[in-house]
């Protein structure tokens, strides 16, 4: 798909990047709908409840608790 788009010469260095625009357009767009994919963020979830203890600290237990019965 081809798209126009137009940003500032200072905004856009993408020489120093060693990038094309178009290369860059690629990688930012595919990172933006990466850290958008449920599924993805789903799996990060989980990697950290594979090594973390999900248990509820019980001085928060006890807070929510009483903020559910009000």
């Amino acid at each position: 798909m081809k798209a126009a788009v137009s940003i500032p010469d200072r905004v856009f260095e993408t020489r120093r990047l060693g990038l094309s625009r178009s290369s860059l357009f690629t990688l930012a767009l595919h990172r933006f709908i990466e850290e958008r994919d449920e599924d993805a963020i789903t799996a990060k979830i989980n990697d950290v409840y594979a090594t973390e203890s999900s248990i509820i600290d019980p001085i928060f237990q006890s807070i929510q608790s009483r903020s559910v019965k009000n």
